[in-house]
């Protein structure tokens, strides 16, 4: 009797579902930050934002963010990113972008254009910051006259 083996389309699906899945896994593993001379671009996974150091209000280190809603994305251990909106702010659109690496750790707090946030860290706390230094510097550039 012949050896029935299993059909090699079934071992080339599974091979590409775990490329796949570890692949979104090393995305949303940590906040990857692209740092400019006007701009600072955070990117995790599906998740990314742009924001212009011109259009910075305020640049604030918070301890907890607020409760919010989830409009889409993710929890897992310490991690917590994605589109959220605040309970108080229900009747309105305004997006909230969470990409937080470290939920114990404190938060940068990013006001920019008079009223969207962005709440963020990274993963070290020195790292975190180092990055709050750096924009305090860039908002305080931007709002002193030339």
């Amino acid at each position: 009797m012949a050896k029935k083996g299993r059909h090699w389309i079934w071992n080339l699906l599974l091979i590409i579902t775990v490329v796949v899945c570890v692949s979104v896994l090393t995305m949303h593993y940590k906040n990857w930050i692209k740092v400019t001379s006007n701009n600072i671009r955070i990117l995790s996974g599906f998740y990314s934002e742009n924001v212009a150091y011109t259009e910075l209000d305020s640049v604030v280190f918070v301890e907890k963010i607020p409760p919010m809603i989830r409009v889409n994305g993710f929890s897992a251990l310490e991690k917590e990113k994605g589109i959220f909106r605040e309970f108080k702010d229900s009747l309105t659109d305004k997006s909230i972008h969470v990409f937080v690496d470290n939920i114990t750790q404190p938060k940068i707090k990013l006001v920019y254009k008079d009223s969207l946030k962005l709440y963020f860290n990274l993963k070290d706390s020195v790292e975190t910051v180092n990055m709050y230094d750096a924009l305090q510097e860039k908002l305080m550039q931007n709002e002193s006259p030339d």
